[in-house]
């Protein structure tokens, strides 16, 4: 048999698989119709994990949790046309999340196709990066541009796939070039400039009562920031999405914002010095200003100078890795003061460490007054109450994912997670409904880990297909619903006065539901309720592969949560 008799041929759909496959993609989601068909099995075949969803927009947003918390790049497989538009709210949220995901997006071409339609611009409008594969000879080329763009840009792309560009065969020398293909080696990590450096050091230099506050730019660097705040005598911090990273350090704070504890809230805005690291510094994470003292000077260390200044100003902006530039400023600290900072001139002490221990989580908070009961109506739980008791029964090595609405703040405060892996907070775009999905998405990224969902109805019922996938899965899946019979948030933002009869429901038995699909249900009024819990909980550390729990909690009006009213300052 001749050499070119013996060439290997294959189609440009499997060209794309198998090279995502070599970049060293981490695990597709998708829903699989004619047109991804190919280019999904070529995946599988060359190694990469597929799950496949019940909804795009549920493997968009299970690809975003799996990117964040396994730090690989995701990969999502969807049709053409309709496929891509189901998947815009997930595709919309790693967008704004920065995360790395490729969106492997079939495209008719022709007018005439019923699902022919504008899919760079589509993926532009999710603020998405939008590439294609346009021949077969650029094909190879193509597709590592767009895993580099997703990997080190950590963006999210939609790489359309034409279906007759798909179906060509490749070319011999790009299905050669397979087999010795590797990704380029990432960029260095940006270091600060000098002079950059010597003014935040001396900014932390001439504080007294400095606080760091980390967020989703810096979740590869809780070393280094650990070893900064050390340096300077600071408190250490996180926006909501960088939750865990400085777990168990004695001077952190926890979240920063509206889930901030009194305690924490009121060390960060006794703060004579705030510098934001990979952080925004948003109204959000600030209390639309009010964490941070009229007199306070403000530093905002980031990647890109655009993102300086951009929610608030500053007094001093840093471009540069935030690893990096805290290397920089704790070597420079260290070498000016060797001894550390002078007793006077630290946050760092003895009582404010008493403190944090006393009072940083919500958890230390005492429940008071109770929720009010409603007279002859149901029995309700308070959400606290619940949530509090569900940390202390819990495993700690858990993975939360939590979704968007009234509840939300329970299970983000009162939920202790072991690190920065442990808290997948998709909340970039505020959509309600991810939050099943991102905990299918990060379970997966995570199988050590107890995966931990806290939802409120409205979200379960709108994402409730996707029950069945962690049914499937066997994913041992805790999932706290938060049940109010409404969208909460709604609710208490417009106020009884109004007409609520479209977002006030008539009762649902989430729990009855979660049997349909194969998962366990439990409906809980009192504490005494979780039973089941911890049964499943004992059955499942005796290794038996238990189905995923869904706990369906009824629980008592709270009179809007203390962190919405916070949220709605916004609208």
């Amino acid at each position: 048999m001749t050499g070119a008799a013996a060439a290997e041929t294959a189609s440009v759909a499997v060209l794309v698989g198998r090279a995502l496959a070599r970049l060293g993609a981490g695990h597709c989601f998708g829903v699989v119709g004619s047109g991804n068909f190919h280019v999904t099995n070529a995946l599988r075949a060359s190694g990469v994990p597929v799950t496949a969803a019940r909804h795009e927009g549920g493997a968009a947003t299970m690809a975003d949790a799996f990117s964040r918390m396994s730090g690989t790049v995701a990969l999502v497989s969807v049709h053409q046309g309709c496929g891509l538009t189901n998947a815009a709210t997930g595709i919309g949220e790693a967008a704004k999340s920065r995360t790395p995901v490729i969106v492997l997006a079939a495209e008719a071409g022709g007018a005439r196709s019923n699902f022919a339609m504008d899919q760079t611009g589509f993926g532009r409008a999710l603020t998405a990066e939008s590439h294609r594969v346009t021949s077969p000879e650029t094909a190879l080329d193509e597709v590592v541009a767009a895993f580099v763009t997703a990997r080190d840009d950590r963006r999210t792309v939609v790489l359309n796939l034409p279906l007759d560009v798909q179906s060509a065969s490749a070319p011999a020398e790009a299905l050669a070039t397979l087999e010795t293909l590797l990704a380029p080696p990432p960029p260095a990590p940006r270091e600060p400039a000098p002079r950059d450096v010597s003014a935040l050091a001396d900014a932390l230099q001439a504080a007294r009562r400095p606080v760091l506050i980390a967020g989703r730019g810096a979740r590869d660097a809780s070393g280094p920031l650990r070893d900064l705040a050390e340096a300077s005598g600071a408190l250490l911090a996180t926006s909501a999405v960088a939750n865990g990273l400085f777990a168990g350090d004695p001077y952190s704070l926890g979240i920063s914002g509206g889930f901030a504890s009194p305690v924490s809230a009121d060390l960060i805005a006794s703060a004579d010095l705030i510098v934001g690291v990979g952080c925004a510094l948003n109204m959000w994470t600030t209390r639309h200003g009010r964490l941070i003292a009229p007199a306070a000077t403000v530093v905002q260390v980031d990647v890109e100078a655009e993102a300086l200044g951009l929610h608030r100003p500053v007094d001093l902006g840093v471009v540069g890795d935030a690893g990096a530039t805290a290397r920089a400023v704790t070597a420079l600290l260290r070498d000016r003061t060797p001894s550390g900072p002078a007793s006077d001139a630290t946050y760092r002490t003895s009582e404010v460490r008493e403190r944090i221990a006393a009072g940083s989580r919500w958890t230390d908070v005492p429940i008071d007054p109770a929720l009010p009961e409603i007279p002859g109506g149901e029995q309700r739980i308070d959400p606290r109450l619940l949530s509090a008791h569900l940390d202390r029964l819990l495993p700690p090595e858990r993975i939360v994912a939590v979704d968007s609405g009234n509840f939300m703040g329970y299970p983000s405060a009162y939920l202790g997670v072991p690190d920065e892996f442990g808290f997948c907070f998709t909340q970039a775009f505020q959509s309600v409904g991810l939050g099943l999905a991102t905990a299918i998405g990060a379970a997966i990224a995570r199988p050590d880990r107890l995966p931990v969902l806290g939802a409120g109805d409205g979200g379960t019922l709108m994402a409730i297909a996707e029950l069945e996938t962690a049914v499937r899965l066997r994913i041992p899946l805790v999932a706290i619903i938060y049940n109010d019979d409404a969208y909460g948030a709604e609710v208490h933002h417009f106020g009884r006065e109004e007409d609520l009869s479209t977002v006030v429901f008539p009762p649902t038995d989430i729990a009855a539901i979660a049997h349909g699909f194969g998962a366990e249900g439990v409906t809980v009024r009192a504490v005494e309720d979780l039973a089941p819990l911890t049964d499943w909980l004992e059955r499942r550390a005796r290794g038996e592969r238990v189905p995923p729990i869904v706990i369906d909690a009824r629980i008592a009006d709270d009179g809007g949560s203390w962190w919405l009213a916070e949220a709605f300052r916004g609208h």
